[in-house]
C-alpha cells in the first residue's frame, strides 16, 4: 500500500519470481490441466470430482506461496459457490479456499483480496447452515487479522455478514455480531457505522438486519453535544440512512427505524438539531411518511417521537412547539406548495390528515398549517394536474377531519385585513369561496359558522363606508359582497334569527356587541378597526345583516347619483356593486317565513334607489331594484314595510321599464314584460294601465312613437291568459283610435303596431265583441213587407249609445282592414268557447247559439247583420235614424272586407295605376311614409282587378291557403296577362321602395305588397327578382351580423345593448326571401305540380325499399326536377338567385343555434326567443325551396360547406344536420351525393351538365361524402350501401388503373365498411362479398398507382425532403385525413394519364393513400375482409408496391418515411400478414449498413423487430447461430471482416433484446450467456469483444437482477482481467484496444449506476464505496482499480488534447434539478477515444460521483437515459 500501483506491482513482482523456477512452471501446468477439465463438468457429482483434484494439486506444491492461473481459478471455485448447486459441493470449494488462504497468508490474501473476495462474501447469504460454520471460520481465521486493511472492503464485507442478523434466535446470531464487533474494531467506531448508513441507503434487503445491529449497538446521542466521534462528520448521511428505513416497504423494517429513532436520534438531540435544514427536512418527510401505512404500532411510535418523554398533555404539546413543530409544519408545507414528482399531490394533505387524529399534534399543528393547507388544495385545484380526483378527495377529507372553529378564524382574520387594506388582490377571499364550492358543509358551520361570519362581514362593510364613502367603489367591496351572496346560499333560515348559544365567557359579548366585534371575540381575532356602539337589532343576523345592506345600499344609489355628477368614479362597478346589494336583500327578504319588526325608513331607501336608476343606470340593475320593490311590497312579514299603490312611485319604475321597451333595446324585451306584469299584479288600482294612457297621449309626438312601439311590445309578448285586452283595455282603444285618425303620423304609427304586435286578432276582437253584444241593446225579430216581399228584420225597442257602437265598428272596421285574410281565417278558425275572457263567453252562451263550437266569425258575422238588419221603432226613427244609417254603412264595409276582399271592377284601371304609381314614386324618395301604405293597397286593388279572371276555378277555397298566397292562387291567363301594359317606372319602386333605408319602418307594407301583387303578373316581372331577391340577401346577412353582435357576452354592466333586430324582421325577410326565389324559378302553378311530384316520389322511394336498401327503379334520373325549356341551367339568373338564397339560409342555420350560456343574464329571454324563432322559419323556408329544387339546393348547400367562410362562425354539425332535416332520408342524401359525383364523371349531354354548379368540384362533394358517411349508424349504414356500391363500381370499372376519383371512393368505402362490419349485415353472403370485392379493387387500385410513382422515376427514391426540395417546397406540406387531393388532378371532368405521372401532385397523392392506408385501411382490414387469405393478398400487394420499394437501395436502412413504418406496424399486428412483410424487414435487419441510422428513427422499428421475433420462432435460433465462433474454412476469407461480421451479428442480438419487454427472452437467457462466454472466451478481437459488453448492458436492462446470478463469476473476472491489463501496461494513442476498453467502462458505469444489490458486494473491486471516497484519510492511497486508474493514467505526460474526449462527464450524473435528481451512466455522451486519457476524468470521479449519486437519489435511476445510451451507442447516426 505505499505506492499507488501496488496491488498491481506486487501481484506482477510475485508472478516475475516464480517465472523461472522449473517446479513452478509444472505446477502452472498441473493446475491449467484440472482447470480444463472444468469444461467437461455435466452434474454436481463433477463438481466434486473437479474441487478433489485441484485441492490435490495444490496441495502437492505446498512449498510456493502462489497460486497459479488465479483469476481463472477464482472464478471456477466462485461458480462452484452458486446456491443452485447441493452443500457438499459448496463444502469441498470452502475446503479448497481454505487451503489457498492458508498458503497465501495475510500478505497474499491482501494482494489478492478482490480475487478470493469475489466468491466468498456474497455466499454466506445463501449458505446451508451445514456450511455456515466453515465459512465463518473462513472469516475469522483468514480475513479479519488484516485489520487496517479491510478498509477498502468494509462496507462489502458487512453486506456480506448481516444476513447472520436476521433472527436473534438463529444459532449464528452471536458469531456474526462479534465478528462485526471485531471488524468495527479494525477500523474507527465512525467509519464503521458510515458504512452501515451506506448499506441501509443503497441496499433495501439488508436494511432491517442493518438496523438489528444498530439498535444493539449504536449509543443514544441525544445526551451528546458532539456525535461526530460516533457516527461520522456527515450527518446528513446518517439522517438519509434512517430516512430509508423509514420509507422502506417492510413494515418491521419501518418499526425498527422508530425504534431506533426513539432509542438514539430524538427529535430534540443535537444530532437532529445541528443537521442541516435539509437533511432535518428529509428525517421529518420520511419519519412522518409512516402514518400513511395506518398502522397503530408505527403511529404510537411516531407520537412518541414527536410528542417527547413526557406522560401529561400539556408537556407533551410544549416539547412538540419547542422542538418539533416548525419542522413538521415546514416539511409539509413545502410539499404541499411544491410537490415533488416522486410522491402523489395528495401525499402531505394525507399525512396532515392522519396527525389530526392526535389531538395534541393535530390541534397545534392545525393553527399554524391550515390556512397554507388550504391555499395549496386551491393551487392544485386551479392547475387542474392529472391526480385531481384523488386531490379533491383527500381535501374533502381534510376540511372535515380539521375543526372549523381553527379554520373558519384564520380565513375571517385574513378576509377582514384584506376589505379593511382595501387590496387590490384577494386572496382570502377566492379561498374561501373556494371551500364554499367545493365542500360540503355540515350542519356546525351551516347554523354556527356562517350566521356570525355573514353578519361580521355586512357589519365590516358598513363600519368602512360609513367612515368613508369613497371605498363604496373599491375592488374589495365588489369582492365581499360576490361572497356573501355565495355564503348566503349556504345559510339556513332559521340559523339567521338568533345568535348561536355560548359559554358563559361569552354571554355579555353576544348581548353587547355589534356583529364585527361579537365575531373578533367569538374567534379571538384582534378588531382591526374601533367600531361605534351598536344600533338597531344588532343581535340578530337577518336583521343586522337586512339593516346593514340597506344602509349601504343607499350610499351606494347616492355614491351612484353623484357619479353622473361629477364624472369622477367608475360606473360600471358602482352599478354592479348596487346590483349585488340589491341581490343580497332579496335573497334575506325571500327566505322570511315569519313576521320581524327592523330598524330602518323603507320610504327614504325606496326614494334613493329609484332616484339611483332614474340618472345612471342599465337595465341589469333596474330589473333587480323592481324585482326587490315587488318583493319588498308583497312581503307582509316586514315591519315597517315599503307601499308602491301610489301613482308617483309607480310612474318611475314604469316609465323606467317603457323606455327599456323600445325597439332598439330587443334583448331586454321578455324581462321588462314581466317586471310590469308583476308590478301590475302587486296593486289593486289599475296604476299600469293609467300611466301607459298617460304616455299614449303626450303632447310630444317623438314621445308618443316610443309609448305606442314600448306598449306593442309589452301587448305582443304577454300572455293570452293574463288578458292584455281587458287589463289594458284604454291603451288599446287609443291604438285603435289612430287607425282612423285624421294625423297622417299617428295613423301610420297604429297601423305599424297593428302590424308589428298584434299577435293574436283574439286580443282586440275579444273586448270588441264583449261590447257589441251588449244586452242593454234590445231588439225584436219583425217582418218587413216591400213591394209584397217578406222580409225578415228586427225593430229597436229602445234607444243605445249608437256612437259607440258606430266607434267600435269603425274600430273593426280598421282592424280587419289590417288584417285582412289572416283576420277572417283566425275568426273562422278559433271557437268562442276557448276564449279566455269569461264576460264574453257567458253573452254567447245567453244569446242561444245553436252549436256549442261557435266560431267567432260566425258570431260576428251574426252581428253585423243584426246591426244591418235592424232599424229603429217608429217612434224612435227621428233621433236614432242618422247614426244608424253610419252603423249599417260600417257594417256593410265590413261584411264587404270579410267575404270578398279586394274585388273591384268597373274601375278605369289605367289612369288610376299610373297616378298611384307615380305618387308612390314621389314618397319614397321624398321620405313620406304615411301615405305610402293606402297607395299600396290601392294600386293592388287596381292590379287585382286588372287581372280578374272569369274562369271558376280560381276562386280556391279561401281557407285552404295561407295568407300570403290568397291572392296569388290562380294560374294567370297568358292572353290577358301578355296584353297587359306594365307601367314603366313600376319596376324602379318597387326595388326603390324596399332598398331605401329611410323605408325600413315601413318595410313590411312594401313586402307584403310585392308577394301579393308580383305573381300576378309573372311574366313580364322575371327581371324584377333578381334584384329583389339581391337586397333582401343583403338585408338578412345585415340583421344577422347584428344580432350576433348583441349577443356577445360580458359586457353586462358596461352599457346597455343596442339591437334593433327582431324575431318579427326575420320572419318577414325569411317569408319574402321564401317567396321570391320561387318566383323566381317558375310559376306559380309550375310550383304546386312539382310539389305534388315531389311528394309522390318521396312516397315511391319509401314503399320501393328493398332488403338492406337496395332500391330498385326509384331514382329516375329527373323525377323531381323540371323538365324541356324549363330547365334548371347555371347561366340562368334564376340560378343565381336560387344559391345566393341558400347561402344566407345556410349561414342562419348554422349560426343562430341557441345554447344556453353559463351566466343568465337579462337578454337571455329575448335571444333565446329570436333564435329559436328565427331558426324554425328559415328552416321551413329551405324546405319549401327544396321539394322544388331537391339538387340545385343540394349542391348548394355543400359549396357552402366547402367554402370557409371565415366571418361567421357554422358549427361543424350543421351542414349535416341541415341536410339531414331537409333530405327524409340517409339514402336519398347519398343517392343525391352519387348522382352529383357521377354526373360529374359521366359525358351526359352538355344540356344536362348546364345545371351543374361549376363552383363544386366532385373533390368537396367527396369529401362530404366521406365525412356523412362516418356520421351513420351502423343500420343507416347498411341503407345507404346500395346506392354507393353502384357508384365504386363506376369508378372502379372493370380495369385496376386509377383514376382521380379512386382514392376518394375507397376512403368512402372503408368508412362504410368499417361501420357495415359491426352489424349482421356481414353474415349475408352477398353484402360481405360485394363489400369485401369493392374494398379489395379500390385498395389494389390505390396501392398499385403509389408503385407506379416509386417506379415512375428515380426522384422518389431520394429521401422525403429531397424530394419535396425538387417540388419547390422547405419542408413536407401538413397532410391530414380530410386533406384535398390536389384540385387540378381532381377536375370535374378531365382525367391525367396515370401511367405518366408528374411528380408534384402524383407525390402529395401518394403520400395521402400511403397515409391513409397506415391509420385507417390496414387496422380495419381484417374485420372488412376477414378471411386470412384475402388479408394476405392484399398485404402483400401493399409490400410489394409500397413497402418494398421505400426499403430498398437506402444507405441508412432504417431511415424510412415514418408512413411506411406505420404500415409494416399495423401489418405486424395481424398474424395473417406475417408472411408478407417477413421478408423485407428480415432483409433489413441482416443489412450490414442497419445501425447506420439514428436512434431516434430506430425507436419506431423496435415493436415490428419484436414482433418479428415472436412470431417466427426459427428466428431467435439462427441470430444465435451466427454469432457462433467457428472460424470459417475457407481460406481466402478476410478475417477482418469476418470479426466486423460476427460484430454486428452481436449487435443485432442487443437491439432484438432491447425490442422485448422486461424478461421477454427469459427462456433463451442459458442459450444467449453460453454465446456470450463463447465469445469471450475465443474471440479476443476488441471489436467483438466490446460488443459483448454492449449486449451485456442490454441484458442489465431487459432481464430483473437475480436472473443473472450465474452470470457475475464471469463477468466479474473478465472486467479484473481486462482492467488488470490496463493497469500493467496503458495502451497507446489510437490502439485498437481504446473502444474495448470503453465499452468495458461504460458496462461498469451502468452497473455502478443501477447498483444492484448483487453488484454492491463486489463494487469496492472498482470504486471506493466507503465514505473514504468523499472523505480521504491522511495516509490513504486507493485500492480500488478506478482510482489506481486515475493515478496512473493522470501520471502519463500530456499530449495534444484529443478531439473526442477530454470533457468530464461527472456533471451528466449530478445535475441536480428542482426534483432529486435520478441516477444515470456518466459516460452516456462519450462515443469513441483516441487516448485513455480521456478516460481520466471519468476513473477520478466515478468513486466520488458513486458516493454523491447514492447520498442524492435516494434510488431512482433513470431508464429513459440508460436506454436512450445503449441506442446511441448502437446506432451512430453515420
Amino acid at each position: 500500500m505505499a505506492n499507488p500501483n501496488g496491488v498491481v506491482a506486487q501481484t506482477a513482482a510475485a508472478q516475475q519470481a516464480f517465472a523461472s523456477d522449473p517446479k513452478y512452471k509444472k505446477y502452472t501446468q498441473q493446475v491449467e490441466k484440472c482447470l480444463n477439465s472444468f469444461d467437461n463438468v455435466h452434474e454436481w457429482a463433477d463438481c466434486i470430482a473437479f474441487l478433489k483434484q485441484l485441492l490435490k494439486t495444490f496441495q502437492a506444491y505446498m512449498q510456493f506461496k502462489e497460486i497459479p492461473r488465479k483469476l481463472i481459478v477464482a472464478k471456477r471455485l466462485s461458480q462452484c459457490l452458486n446456491p443452485a448447486l447441493p452443500t457438499g459441493v459448496h463444502q469441498r470449494a470452502l475446503d479448497v479456499y481454505s487451503h489457498i488462504l492458508a498458503v497465501l497468508g495475510s500478505e497474499g490474501l491482501k494482494r489478492d483480496l478482490p480475487i478470493w473476495s469475489s466468491g466468498l462474501f456474497p455466499f454466506f447469504e445463501y449458505a446451508a447452515t451445514s456450511v455456515k460454520p466453515t465459512l465463518l471460520n473462513l472469516y475469522d481465521t483468514h480475513y479479519l487479522p488484516l485489520q487496517a486493511g479491510l478498509r477498502p472492503v468494509m462496507k462489502s464485507f458487512i453486506l456480506a455478514l448481516l444476513p447472520g442478523l436476521e433472527e436473534e434466535t438463529g444459532e449464528f446470531f452471536e458469531k456474526v455480531i462479534s465478528l462485526l464487533d471485531r471488524l468495527s474494531g479494525t477500523v474507527s467506531p465512525s467509519f464503521f457505522f458510515q458504512n452501515i448508513w451506506l448499506v441501509m441507503l443503497t441496499t433495501p434487503s439488508a436494511r432491517g438486519t442493518a438496523l438489528n445491529f444498530l439498535s444493539r449497538r449504536l449509543p443514544q446521542l441525544h445526551g451528546l453535544e458532539d456525535v461526530t466521534s460516533i457516527v461520522g462528520s456527515d450527518i446528513g448521511l446518517m439522517i438519509r440512512a434512517f430516512a430509508a428505513g423509514l420509507e422502506d416497504e417492510n413494515l418491521l423494517v419501518r418499526r425498527s427505524a422508530l425504534d431506533l429513532l426513539l432509542q438514539s436520534l430524538r427529535v430534540d438531540s443535537s444530532a437532529v438539531k445541528r443537521a442541516q435544514a435539509d437533511d432535518r427536512t428529509i428525517l421529518m418527510r420520511a419519519a412522518v411518511g409512516v402514518v400513511l401505512r395506518r398502522d397503530l404500532s408505527l403511529n404510537r411510535r411516531l407520537y412518541s417521537w414527536l410528542l417527547g418523554p413526557g406522560e401529561k398533555s400539556e408537556k407533551q404539546i410544549e416539547y412538540l412547539k419547542e422542538n418539533a413543530l416548525d419542522l413538521l409544519k415546514n416539511t409539509l408545507k413545502e410539499d404541499m406548495v411544491s410537490p415533488s414528482g416522486e410522491y402523489s399531490e395528495s401525499r402531505p394533505f394525507k399525512i396532515f390528515i392522519s396527525l389530526l387524529d392526535k389531538w395534541e399534534i393535530g390541534a397545534a399543528l392545525s393553527e399554524v398549517l391550515i390556512y397554507d393547507s388550504f391555499k395549496a388544495v386551491k393551487s392544485l385545484a386551479d392547475a387542474t394536474s392529472e391526480g385531481e380526483e384523488d386531490i379533491s378527495m383527500t381535501a374533502n377529507t381534510l376540511y372535515e377531519a380539521v375543526e372549523p372553529h381553527i379554520l373558519w378564524r384564520r380565513l375571517l382574520g385574513a378576509i377582514f385585513q384584506e376589505i379593511i387594506g382595501g387590496d387590490k388582490h384577494f386572496e382570502a377571499i377566492a379561498m374561501m369561496l373556494f371551500i364554499l364550492k367545493t365542500f360540503s358543509q355540515d350542519e356546525e358551520v351551516q347554523t354556527i359558522h356562517f350566521p356570525l361570519i355573514f353578519a361580521a362581514l355586512v357589519d365590516l362593510l358598513e363600519i368602512q363606508i360609513e367612515r368613508d364613502p369613497s371605498k363604496a367603489s373599491f375592488p374589495s367591496t365588489k369582492a365581499s359582497l360576490a361572497l356573501l351572496e355565495v355564503l348566503l346560499r349556504q345559510i339556513p333560515h332559521i340559523s339567521l334569527l338568533s345568535r348561536p348559544e355560548v359559554n358563559t365567557d361569552l354571554l355579555t359579548a353576544s348581548d353587547t356587541e355589534r356583529p364585527y366585534v361579537f365575531a373578533c371575540t367569538f374567534y379571538d381575532i384582534k378588531p382591526l378597526l374601533n367600531a361605534s356602539p351598536p344600533s338597531g337589532t344588532y343581535t340578530v343576523p337577518f336583521s343586522s345583516a337586512f339593516e346593514s345592506l340597506v344602509s349601504l345600499s343607499i350610499v351606494f344609489g347616492q355614491t351612484l347619483t353623484k357619479a353622473k355628477e361629477t364624472g369622477l368614479t367608475d360606473s360600471t362597478q358602482l352599478r354592479e356593486i348596487l346590483s349585488s346589494s340589491l341581490t343580497l336583500i332579496d335573497r334575506l327578504v325571500g327566505r322570511l317565513t315569519s313576521p320581524i319588526k327592523l330598524v330602518w325608513e323603507p320610504k327614504r331607501w325606496l326614494s334613493v334607489v329609484l332616484d339611483s336608476f332614474l340618472e345612471n343606470t342599465n337595465f341589469t340593475v333596474v330589473d333587480k331594484t323592481i324585482s326587490l320593490v315587488v318583493l319588498l311590497h308583497q312581503t307582509s312579514d316586514l315591519t315597517p314595510n315599503i307601499s308602491i299603490d301610489d301613482r308617483p312611485t309607480m310612474s318611475k319604475m314604469v316609465n323606467q321599464l317603457l323606455v327599456y321597451l323600445r325597439l332598439d333595446y330587443a334583448v331586454y324585451h321578455v324581462r321588462a314584460v314581466n317586471l310590469i306584469w308583476s308590478l301590475e299584479a302587486a296593486t289593486p288600482r289599475s296604476h299600469v294601465e293609467s300611466i301607459l294612457a298617460q304616455a299614449m297621449n303626450s303632447p310630444e309626438p317623438k314621445d308618443v312613437q316610443e309609448s305606442y312601439e314600448a306598449f306593442g311590445v309589452l301587448w305582443r309578448l304577454s300572455e293570452d291568459n293574463m288578458l292584455p285586452g281587458s287589463r289594458f283595455k284604454v291603451p288599446m282603444m287609443i291604438v285603435l283610435d289612430t287607425l282612423k285618425s285624421d294625423d297622417p303620423n299617428l295613423r301610420r304609427i297604429g297601423e305599424t303596431w297593428m302590424r308589428c304586435h298584434l299577435k293574436s286578432y283574439l286580443r282586440v276582437l275579444d273586448p270588441i265583441l264583449f261590447e257589441l253584444m251588449d244586452p242593454t241593446i234590445r231588439r225584436l225579430a219583425t217582418t218587413l213587407k216591400v213591394k209584397g216581399k217578406e222580409i225578415p228584420g228586427f225593430t229597436y225597442e229602445r234607444p243605445f249609445d249608437q256612437r259607440y257602437i258606430n266607434h267600435l265598428l269603425d274600430m273593426l272596421a280598421s282592424v280587419i282592414r289590417i288584417g285582412g285574410q289572416g283576420f277572417v281565417k283566425t275568426a273562422r278558425m278559433s271557437s268562442i268557447k276557448r276564449s279566455h275572457h269569461s264576460g264574453l263567453v257567458s253573452r254567447v252562451e245567453a244569446a242561444g247559439f245553436p252549436d256549442p263550437d261557435v266560431s267567432y266569425l260566425e258570431v260576428l258575422v251574426e252581428f253585423l247583420l243584426y246591426y244591418l238588419q235592424s232599424e229603429p221603432k217608429a217612434s224612435w226613427a227621428p233621433i236614432m235614424h242618422p247614426q244608424n244609417l253610419v252603423i249599417q254603412s260600417t257594417a256593410v264595409d265590413l261584411l264587404q272586407s270579410i267575404i270578398a276582399r279586394g274585388e273591384i271592377t268597373g274601375l278605369s284601371i289605367d289612369v288610376v295605376e299610373a297616378a298611384v304609381i307615380g305618387k308612390l314614386y314621389f314618397c319614397i324618395h321624398m321620405d313620406r311614409l304615411a301615405l305610402q301604405n293606402k297607395l299600396l293597397h290601392l294600386l293592388h286593388s287596381v292590379i287585382s282587378a286588372s287581372i280578374a279572371m272569369d274562369e271558376p276555378s280560381r276562386r280556391i277555397t279561401v281557407g285552404k291557403q295561407r295568407p300570403d298566397e290568397a291572392l296569388n292562387s290562380g294560374d294567370g291567363d297568358e292572353s290577358h296577362a301578355r296584353g297587359y301594359s306594365v307601367n314603366p317606372l313600376l319596376t324602379q319602386t318597387l326595388v326603390d321602395g324596399i332598398v331605401t333605408q329611410t323605408n325600413q319602418p315601413i318595410l313590411q307594407h312594401w313586402l307584403d305588397f310585392v308577394l301579393m301583387a308580383v305573381p300576378q303578373f309573372q311574366p313580364m316581372l322575371q327581371p324584377v327578382v333578381a334584384p329583389l331577391n339581391e337586397c333582401v340577401d343583403r338585408k338578412l346577412l345585415i340583421s344577422l351580423k347584428d344580432l350576433l353582435k348583441a349577443s356577445k357576452w360580458g359586457e353586462e354592466f358596461s352599457s346597455d345593448t343596442h339591437s334593433a333586430t327582431s324575431d318579427a324582421e326575420f320572419t318577414m325577410l325569411l317569408n319574402s326571401l321564401e317567396r321570391l326565389v320561387l318566383l323566381s324559378l317558375t310559376s306559380t302553378s309550375e310550383i304546386n305540380v312539382m310539389e305534388d311530384d315531389a311528394s309522390i316520389n318521396a312516397e315511391k322511394v319509401a314503399e320501393g325499399s328493398g332488403l338492406l336498401g337496395y332500391v330498385s327503379n326509384v331514382f329516375s334520373s329527373d323525377s323531381a326536377q323540371q323538365s324541356g325549356d324549363d330547365q334548371l341551367t347555371v347561366r340562368s339568373p334564376a340560378y343565381h338567385v336560387l344559391n345566393e338564397g341558400v347561402r344566407v339560409l345556410y349561414l342562419i342555420w348554422g349560426t343562430l343555434e341557441w345554447t344556453e350560456p353559463e351566466a343568465t343574464t337579462s337578454r337571455n329571454e329575448s335571444l333565446a326567443l329570436i333564435y329559436s324563432r328565427t331558426r324554425i322559419r328559415c328552416r321551413r323556408v329551405l324546405e319549401h325551396i327544396f321539394r322544388v329544387q331537391s339538387a340545385e339546393v343540394f349542391e348548394s348547400i355543400v359549396d357552402c360547406w366547402d367554402r370557409d367562410l371565415f366571418e361567421y362562425q357554422v358549427s361543424p354539425d350543421a351542414p349535416f344536420e341541415l341536410v339531414d332535416v331537409l333530405v327524409s332520408s340517409a339514402q336519398n342524401v347519398v343517392h343525391m351525393i352519387c348522382e352529383s359525383i357521377s354526373l360529374r364523371l359521366s359525358s351526359t349531354s352538355e344540356k344536362r351538365k348546364q345545371s351543374i354548379n361549376p363552383g363544386l368540384t366532385d373533390v368537396a362533394l367527396f369529401k362530404y361524402l366521406e365525412q356523412y358517411l362516418q356520421r351513420l349508424e351502423g343500420p343507416l349504414a347498411i341503407q345507404v350501401w346500395g346506392r354507393f356500391l353502384q357508384l365504386a363500381k363506376e369508378i372502379a370499372g372493370s380495369t385496376r388503373d386509377f383514376k382521380p376519383q379512386t382514392f376518394p371512393t375507397f376512403r368512402c368505402a372503408t368508412v362504410l365498411a368499417e361501420k357495415i362490419t359491426q352489424t349482421t349485415a356481414m353474415e349475408d353472403r352477398r353484402v360481405r362479398k360485394e363489400l369485401q370485392d369493392i374494398f379489395a379493387k379500390l385498395l389494389d387500385s390505390s396501392v398499385g398507382y403509389v408503385g407506379r410513382t416509386y417506379g415512375s422515376s428515380s426522384w422518389i427514391r431520394r429521401s422525403a425532403n429531397e424530394a419535396l426540395l425538387s417540388n419547390g417546397r422547405d419542408s413536407p406540406a401538413p397532410v391530414s385525413r380530410d386533406t384535398k387531393i390536389d384540385e387540378k388532378m381532381n377536375a370535374s371532368t378531365t382525367s391525367f394519364a396515370p401511367e405518366t405521372p408528374r411528380p408534384g401532385a402524383t407525390n402529395e397523392v401518394a403520400m395521402q393513400i400511403n397515409e391513409f392506408i397506415a391509420a385507417v385501411a390496414i387496422p380495419y382490414m381484417r374485420r372488412i375482409l376477414m378471411d386470412n387469405d384475402k388479408v394476405s393478398s392484399a398485404c402483400a400487394n401493399i409490400v410489394y408496391y409500397i413497402v418494398n420499394p421505400a426499403l430498398k437501395g437506402k444507405t441508412k436502412p432504417m431511415e424510412v418515411d415514418p408512413v411506411i413504418v406505420n404500415i409494416i406496424y399495423e401489418m405486424s399486428r395481424m398474424p395473417a400478414a406475417f408472411k408478407t412483410w417477413k421478408s423485407p424487414v428480415t432483409e433489413l435487419l441482416n443489412d450490414n449498413k442497419v445501425f447506420n441510422g439514428t436512434p431516434d428513427v430506430a425507436e419506431s422499428w423496435k415493436p415490428i423487430v419484436k414482433a418479428l421475433f415472436d412470431s417466427d420462432k426459427t428466428a431467435f435460433p439462427e441470430l444465435l447461430n451466427k454469432i457462433s465462433t467457428a472460424p470459417s474454412a475457407n481460406i481466402f476469407t478476410n478475417r477482418e471482416y469476418e470479426m466486423l461480421v460476427r460484430s454486428l451479428n452481436l449487435r443485432r442480438l442487443s437491439f432484438v433484446l432491447l425490442a422485448g419487454d422486461k424478461n421477454h427472452y427469459l427462456t433463451v437467457l442459458p442459450s444467449i450467456q453460453e454465446k456470450l462466454v463463447d465469445v469471450l472466451r475465443n474471440v479476443t478481437t476488441p471489436i467483438v469483444q466490446s460488443e459483448v459488453y454492449l449486449c451485456i448492458r442490454v441484458l442489465l436492462c431487459r432481464l430483473s437482477a437475480h436472473n443473472l446470478t450465474s452470470f457475475w463469476p464471469v463477468l466479474l473476472t473478465e472486467l479484473y482481467r481486462i482492467f488488470e491489463q490496463v493497469m500493467l501496461d496503458l495502451p497507446s494513442d489510437g490502439s485498437e484496444d481504446l473502444p474495448l476498453i470503453l465499452a468495458v467502462c461504460k458496462c461498469l458505469d451502468l452497473l455502478i449506476a443501477i447498483q444492484t444489490e448483487e453488484f454492491q458486494i463486489h463494487q469496492w473491486m472498482f470504486v471506493t464505496d466507503t465514505v473514504d471516497a468523499i472523505y480521504r484519510p491522511n495516509d490513504w492511497s486507493p485500492e480500488a482499480m478506478m482510482d489506481q486508474l486515475a493515478e496512473i493514467a493522470a501520471s502519463l505526460p500530456r499530449a495534444s488534447t484529443s478531439a473526442n474526449g477530454g470533457s468530464s462527464p461527472a456533471p451528466n450524473a449530478l445535475t441536480f434539478a428542482s426534483q432529486r435528481p435520478m441516477r444515470r451512466p456518466m459516460l452516456t455522451s462519450i462515443r469513441q477515444i483516441d487516448s485513455i486519457r480521456d478516460l481520466v476524468p471519468f476513473f477520478s470521479s466515478v468513486s466520488i460521483t458513486t458516493y454523491e449519486s447514492v447520498y442524492a437519489s435516494n434510488g431512482s435511476i433513470d431508464w429513459d437515459a440508460i436506454e436512450k445510451g445503449i441506442m446511441d451507442d448502437m446506432f451512430d447516426g453515420r
